[in-house]
Formats: C-alpha cells, structure tokens, sequence
C-alpha cells in the first residue's frame, strides 16, 4: 500500500505530466495557427485587379469565402483565379447549393454565376470515387469551353478531373477519355446526350446537374433533348438552374423536375449597373459611316458587334477590316476548330473587335470588353440582353464626348 507521500508525489507527477502536456499542445496549437495563418501567403495569387466594380457584383453582406468551410485545396484554386470575395450569386448560392438542395437562380449576365454552381460542385465532389459525379450543360461549345477551364483551375489542387465534350468534336476521343477517371463533365446538350445513350457516360451516381443559361436550354431548340438528359440521371440528383431570364418554359420545367427548389432572384433591374446604353437611329446605308465614327472616337479596349446572320458577320468584318481597324468574326458556321482559335485569340487581346453572331451572347466572359455594338437590332429582347451583358461589370468611365457623338448621332 502506498503512503501519503507516495500518493502526493504520485499527484504531484500528474500534475506535472498534465502541465507539460497542455504546454505541448499549446505550442502545437501555435504552431498549427501559424501554419493557418501562413498557407495563404505561399499561393500564386495574380495581381489584384484595380478596376472599378458595380453594386452588382460588390454588394454582399460581406461574407468571405473562407466562411463557407470550404477544403482549403479548393479555397488554394479560388485564391489563384484571383477571386477574392463571392459576389452576390456566389454569396446566395453556395450554401445552399452545398446542403443538397435544388436550386433556381437568377442573377444579371457577368456577376460570378459560374463560381456559384463550380465551387459547391467541386467542393461536393470526391475524387476517391472513379465516377462521373456532376454534369454541367451549358447551350454553346464556347461556353463550354470557358465553363471547364474555370472548373479545372478551381480543382487543380482537388484531383477532380473536369472533361469537356461538345458537338463538333471527334465522338471517338471524347469516349477514349471516359475510359480514364472523369469526375465533372461540362457539356452541350446534344454531345452529352449522345454518350449517355451509347452508355460511355456511367450516369448512375451523377448527383449533381447543372443548367447555365437555363432559358436558352429550355427553348424549343434543347427542351426534348434536357428531358431525355434527366431521364439518364438518378432521382435524388441535385438539380442547379441559373439563367438571366425565365420564360414560361423554365417555369414548366421547375414543377415537372425539380423537387422544392430554393429560389434566388438578384434581378431588380435588367440591365447590369455599368452598362450604359446609346442607340443611334440611322439608315441601313448609313451603319457603316456611323460605326467608323464611333470607333474614331471611343476609347475602346475590346469590341464585340452583333449581327443577326453569318453572312453579315463576315461582311461586316471585312468592312472593318478595310477601315483599318483589327478585326476577327466568328458565327456558327464556321467549323469547331476555327472558332476555337478566334475565341482563344479574342481573349488573349491580340485583336481589338470581335464581330459575331448571337454564338457569343451566353455566358462569354472577356472583361477587357468595354463597348457592345448591337450592328444588327436583336429579333427578341432576351437576345439583346445577353448581348449587352458582354459588358458592365466594370464601372467603365466615358469623356463628355462620347454622350455627344451619340447624340449627334440619334438625329442622323
């Protein structure tokens, strides 16, 4: 039996043991906070962008995106795009989009749609599992295109491997690459459909779907085709709507396929805050001439102008072209390839105007555009929004002058 002494110094021991053990994981505890503190520092974060944003995409209540618990390989991926706080799509969105739960979304064109559905997706999504676990359809190959880079640079410090496949690509490599790990496809409706009906795309445990530019997808052109898609897909999927406008036909398929749906609706108005709209009514003879003037005269970074037919389009660009100016076009005629090319140098700045069919209304997103040209005026008013929406995220600022042209130019 132990004396008292025994057991006081046995207590005594404990109590020494105990002091030395919170000492311990107080330095760990330091160190780990250190570590916390110093993960950020170590990212390659690009330069800050200095330009001016609208209410649109500023007016939070503040959340960050650390607030969302989000894995810190993913929080790594969103730093590096140079994003630094969800805008207001991404602030609604995301909590709810990581619960599981349906959702149907409308915000204004360039206010961060495409990070409100990508980060709850790739947070979601397990890169253990060798399965397709999300799908993204969107209505053009180059807005699929932009959809899966912005995917792959969020998740390149996952593991999720993003696929894209849209129509007027080789079939036969798109189902080469299934056979490797797919995680995330973004795609357009009629390729997608294609794969899941030959059985190459495993859709069983595809959880999560998702619609950017849900009206374009919902018009007669893709409806049967979004249907048969779902068909393929389980019942407990997670259903994602995002679009700037909804038509009656958006309504329809919300009773029809999705179950409860939490709505968001960010648009008090239709147009986004920086975008200022002029219109110059003038003859057809007279467009030319009175484009020439604005491109004399404005202080443009990059331009893209609409017109309603490729023949217009590549008439166009040459008109431009032969005014002296730097121009590429782009419509849907053109083969896959060659858009792609256009669309790649577009971006990186090496021309200055973009002439185009509505082929670049959805989703694009290049934000050196500052000025939009509607050359030809849109048949339905949902086309001239998206049109517009190519601008306006930023607050551009225009000189006394550029009122003043335009309107001169309304009394043309």
């Amino acid at each position: 039996m132990d004396s008292v002494d025994d057991q006081n110094l046995s207590i005594g021991n404990i109590g020494n043991v105990n002091q030395s053990l919170l000492a311990s994981i107080e330095q760990n505890s330091g160190a780990q906070n250190a570590n916390d503190s110093g993960w950020k520092a170590k990212l390659n974060i690009p330069e800050r962008d200095h330009r001016v944003r609208t209410s649109d995409v500023t007016n939070t209540k503040g959340n960050e995106f650390d607030d969302f618990c989000l894995k810190r390989e993913l929080l790594m991926g969103i730093f590096e795009k140079g994003w630094e706080k969800p805008s207001p799509i991404q602030e609604a969105s995301i909590p709810i989009a990581l619960t599981g739960r349906d959702i149907v979304a409308r915000a204004k064109n360039g206010t961060g749609k495409t990070g409100a559905y990508a980060i709850p997706i790739l947070e979601r999504c397990d890169p253990g599992r060798d399965e397709v676990q999300a799908l993204v359809i969107v209505p053009t190959r180059e807005l699929a295109l932009q959809t899966s880079q912005i995917c792959r640079e969020l998740s390149k410090h996952i593991g999720c491997q993003v696929m894209v496949t849209t129509g007027g690509t080789n079939l036969k490599d798109d189902i080469m690459r299934l056979y490797d790990q797919v995680h995330v496809i973004v795609a357009t409706p009629g390729r997608i459909l294609d794969l899941l009906n030959k059985n190459v795309v495993k859709s069983s445990k595809c959880s999560m779907l998702v619609l950017d530019e849900g009206d374009k997808l919902l018009s007669q052109d893709f409806k049967d085709m979004l249907d048969s898609i779902i068909n393929h897909l389980p019942g407990d999927r997670q259903v994602l709507l995002y679009s700037a406008t909804f038509p009656v036909s958006v309504q329809h398929f919300m009773r029809k396929h999705l179950n409860n749906p939490y709505e968001i609706n960010l648009m008090e108005e239709l147009t986004l805050k920086g975008v200022t709209q002029y219109y110059a009514y003038v003859r057809e003879k007279q467009k030319v001439h009175c484009l020439n003037t604005l491109f004399s005269k404005l202080q443009i970074n990059q331009s893209i102008i609409f017109c309603n037919t490729a023949q217009r389009v590549e008439l166009l660009a040459k008109k431009i072209t032969e005014l002296g100016y730097s121009c590429f076009y782009i419509h849907s005629k053109m083969n896959q390839q060659h858009r792609n090319r256009v669309f790649h140098d577009f971006r990186q700045g090496l021309c200055r105007n973009l002439v185009c069919s509505d082929l670049f209304t959805r989703g694009i997103d290049i934000q050196a555009v500052n000025v939009v040209i509607n050359f030809d005026f849109p048949k339905y008013s949902e086309t001239y929004l998206h049109r517009i929406g190519r601008s306006g995220r930023y607050c551009l600022a225009f000189h006394k002058f550029f009122i003043e042209i335009f309107q001169t130019l309304i009394t043309i």
